[in-house]
C-alpha cells in the first residue's frame, strides 16, 4: 500500500480527535419519502381495493418500459419471484443449479423447495460474482440452471457466463435484486438472461417495502410463473392454462397494491437518486484508491449502482488486521463494518444436511446426497475477508465526504501504532 503523508493528525483511538463531526443521519437515511408516495399510498387505501388494484399492473407496465422487456410479473417480494422463476424453467427434483455462496439466503434457498440441488461456485475478485471457470468446473449432466447474482449492484462477467450457459443448454436467471439501474454493454441489467427478478424491500435501490418483480421476454415463462402465484390472472389467460383459474398451481405470491403505489413513485426517481449516490461514492472512491484500496469502480463495459458500497483492503501491506482497522476507523466516526452476508456454503443450513429435509431428497445408489464442505470454496473466503462496508451517502455533501478520506487517510499513516486486539 503506498506511503501516507506522515504529518496526519493523531488517530481518535490514539487520544486524537475524530475526524468525522458532520451530522450522518440525513445524508445516509434511506429510503427518501415524499408527498408523492404519501398521496399515492392514500389513494389506493381510498379506493377501498387493498388486494388487486390496477396500481399492480401499472408498476409491471412501468417496469417493462423502464427495461424494454416484453413481461413483468409482480410479487410481494423477491424470493417469491425468484422461486416462481425457477418453477417456470421446469427444474426437476433432482437438478442441480450452479449458485453464489456470497450472496443473500433468498438468491439460493428456493432452489431447495423444488427439491433441487445448489452447487456453490466461486465468486471471481474483480466483479463479486459467479467465477465463469469455476462454474464451467462444476457443470455436470444434472445441471439444468445458473443464478447469477448482480452483488451490491455490480454487473456479473456475463458475456462469459452466457456463453457458458448457452453452450451447455442452461437456464439462466438474473438475480438483479441489487442493481436497478445498472448496465451491460449498454443493455439494463435484468433483461441477460432467460428471466431476472428484482427485489423492492425496504432498503433497495427502488424500494415499496416489500416487493419484487420477475422480468422475461419470453412469454412461456410468464404464464408458468402466473399459473405458480397468481391464480386470480388466470382467468384472463388465452391460452388452454386458462383452465386452471379455479386453482391455479397452489400460491399465492402476489403484490400488494400499497407498496406498488409507493414503487412507482420510486422507480420515478430511480435515475436520479441513483446518479446522486453514485456521484458520491465515486468522488470517496478516488481518494480512497489514492490511499490503496480496491473500491470496485465500474470497469469499461459496465455502468454499476450501489445497493451498498464495499471497499477491499488488504492487510498485508500495512500490517494492520481489518479487525483493528474498523475498530480504529468507528473511533473517528466512520460508519464501517464488515461484509452483509456470511458465506451460505458455511451455514448449518447447508454443513449439517438440513437442506436435504427442505428438498425432500434422500441418498440413493444411483444419486448419493452432496455434502457442503465450509473450506470449499478458498478464493471465496479470501475475497469475503478483505472487503468492508461503508454507508452509500444517498444525499451526502462533499465536506462529510472529505471527512471520511481523511479519516482512513490518517489511521492508514498510523497503522503500526493502531492498537492491535488480542486473540
Amino acid at each position: 500500500m503506498p506511503s501516507v503523508v506522515s504529518a496526519q493528525p493523531i488517530p481518535a483511538i490514539l487520544g486524537g480527535k475524530p475526524e468525522v463531526q458532520l451530522e450522518q443521519d440525513q445524508a445516509n437515511r434511506w429510503p427518501i419519502i415524499t408527498d408523492e408516495e404519501e398521496k399515492a399510498v392514500l389513494a389506493v387505501l381510498r379506493s377501498g381495493q387493498w388486494s388487486i388494484n390496477d396500481e399492480v399492473t401499472a408498476l409491471e407496465a412501468d417496469y417493462r418500459q423502464w427495461l424494454g422487456v416484453r413481461y413483468a410479473l409482480a410479487h410481494c417480494n423477491g424470493t417469491s419471484a425468484i422461486l416462481a422463476a425457477l418453477h417456470a424453467f421446469e427444474i426437476e427434483p433432482g437438478d442441480e443449479v450452479i449458485v453464489p455462496s456470497a450472496t443473500y439466503w433468498a438468491s439460493v434457498t428456493p432452489v431447495l423447495h423444488l427439491g433441487c440441488i445448489p452447487v456453490f461456485a466461486e465468486t471471481e475478485a474483480q466483479c463479486l460474482g459467479l467465477d465463469p471457470d469455476d462454474v464451467q468446473a462444476k457443470i455436470t449432466q444434472r445441471t439444468k440452471a445458473i443464478i447469477i447474482v448482480h452483488l451490491f449492484g455490480m454487473p456479473s462477467r456475463m458475456d462469459e457466463l452466457l456463453d457458458i450457459a448457452h453452450r451447455h443448454g442452461l437456464k439462466v436467471l438474473e438475480d438483479a435484486s441489487h442493481a436497478h439501474g445498472a448496465t451491460y454493454h449498454g443493455k439494463p441489467i435484468g433483461t441477460l438472461g432467460d428471466a431476472a427478478v428484482f427485489s423492492m424491500q425496504t432498503n433497495k435501490l427502488c424500494p415499496a417495502g416489500e416487493g419484487g418483480m420477475l422480468v422475461t421476454n419470453n412469454a412461456e415463462l410468464w404464464e408458468k410463473a402466473l399459473l405458480l402465484g397468481h391464480y386470480e390472472r388466470v382467468i384472463d389467460l388465452a391460452t388452454p392454462n386458462r383452465r386452471f383459474a379455479a386453482t391455479g398451481f397452489g400460491l399465492k405470491l402476489r403484490m400488494s397494491p400499497l407498496n406498488a403505489a409507493v414503487a412507482r413513485v420510486q422507480l420515478k426517481h430511480l435515475p436520479e437518486r441513483n446518479r446522486r449516490r453514485t456521484q458520491n461514492i465515486v468522488y470517496l472512491s478516488q481518494r480512497l484508491e489514492a490511499l490503496g484500496l480496491e473500491t470496485f469502480l465500474s470497469p469499461p463495459e459496465v455502468e454499476r449502482v450501489y445497493f451498498e458500497y464495499l471497499v477491499r483492503y488488504d492487510p498485508n501491506q500495512t500490517g494492520l488486521p481489518i479487525t483493528d482497522l474498523v475498530t480504529a476507523l468507528r473511533a473517528e466516526g466512520v460508519l464501517v463494518d464488515r461484509p452483509r452476508y456470511p458465506l451460505l456454503h458455511q451455514q448449518p443450513l447447508f454443513t449439517e444436511g438440513h437442506w436435504a429435509r427442505i428438498a425432500r431428497r434422500s441418498a440413493t445408489p444411483q444419486c448419493p446426497l452432496p455434502t457442503y464442505d465450509p473450506q470449499a470454496l478458498p478464493r471465496t473466503e479470501v475475497t469475503n475477508g478483505m472487503v468492508l462496508k461503508l454507508p452509500t451517502f444517498p444525499s451526502a455533501s462533499t465536506a462529510l465526504l472529505d471527512q471520511y478520506a481523511a479519516a482512513f487517510a490518517k489511521v492508514l499513516a498510523h497503522a503500526d501504532q493502531i492498537p492491535r486486539e488480542r486473540t
